[in-house]
């Protein structure tokens, strides 16, 4: 699938969604998550939707939206503290949810990526979260089978993208995004920057081949989580 430049979000989930998909975003908490295209895939009306993602958000916001239009079934995800609304669908059964250690879910997204369909790893072995699943031993080491994850659409935020879809992300926004990117059947990207020139290749981070489709950021709004301040000493005081 070749690269295709779209005039907006909406326009780039034309045809590459459906109700029962698998859905894998980027962002770590409300930082560098593609808000734009969340939104757009809220109006897009699918759903039973499975997402991918470290969090879901807080309540109305980032993928929060998608929890408020019920058209989440299923949540693989590493931290979900923050939105209470997640936590009300849970515990009514509304939702079924997966908890996956953040480095394993990292992992797995890689491995996704990457072609691996599962790996060992001895975090959360002993744990709720091996049941079911296969165990070994490795140089007196206990393990668990972990399955690589393979999105229908991936769903990421970057800073900078050159014309043949080369991405750049910026500070703490990177974290899951290159990822997500590689792990999807088709990723869609919303950057806030569309360069007319190309990316040093030492500067790329995601190279354009997992990248489809592609939309310049329009609403450039960047929520913040949690603001925390100090208060502001007089000066000269000790």
């Amino acid at each position: 699938m070749a690269l295709e430049r779209c005039a907006s979000a909406r326009e780039a989930l034309e045809g590459v969604v459906h109700d029962g998909m698998t859905v894998a975003v980027g962002g770590f908490g409300l930082s560098g998550i593609p808000t734009n295209l969340i939104r757009a895939l809220r109006d897009t009306g699918v759903r039973d939707l499975t997402v991918v993602s470290n969090n879901m958000g807080v309540d109305g916001k980032g993928l929060g939206l998608l929890l408020e239009a019920g058209q989440v079934r299923k949540v693989l995800s590493s931290y979900v503290g923050e939105n209470r609304l997640f936590a009300q669908q849970y515990l009514s059964g509304e939702l079924e949810v997966e908890f996956v250690p953040q480095g394993t879910l990292a992992e797995r997204l890689r491995a996704g990526g990457a072609g691996i369909p599962a790996f060992y790893t001895a975090t959360g072995y002993g744990t709720e979260v091996a049941e079911g699943k296969p165990t070994a031993e490795f140089d007196g080491v206990h393990a668990v089978l972990e399955r690589g994850i393979v999105a229908d659409l991936a769903l990421i935020r970057a800073h900078t993208a050159d014309p043949a879809g080369n991405l750049r992300y910026r500070l703490a926004a990177r974290n899951f995004n290159p990822l997500v990117a590689t792990a999807g059947r088709v990723t869609v990207v919303e950057a806030e920057h569309l360069l007319e020139t190309f990316l040093d290749p030492d500067d790329v981070v995601t190279p354009g081949v997992f990248v489809q489709r592609l939309v310049q950021v329009e609403d450039t709004t960047k929520d913040v989580e949690q603001r925390t301040v100090r208060p502001r000493r007089e000066e000269g005081a000790a």
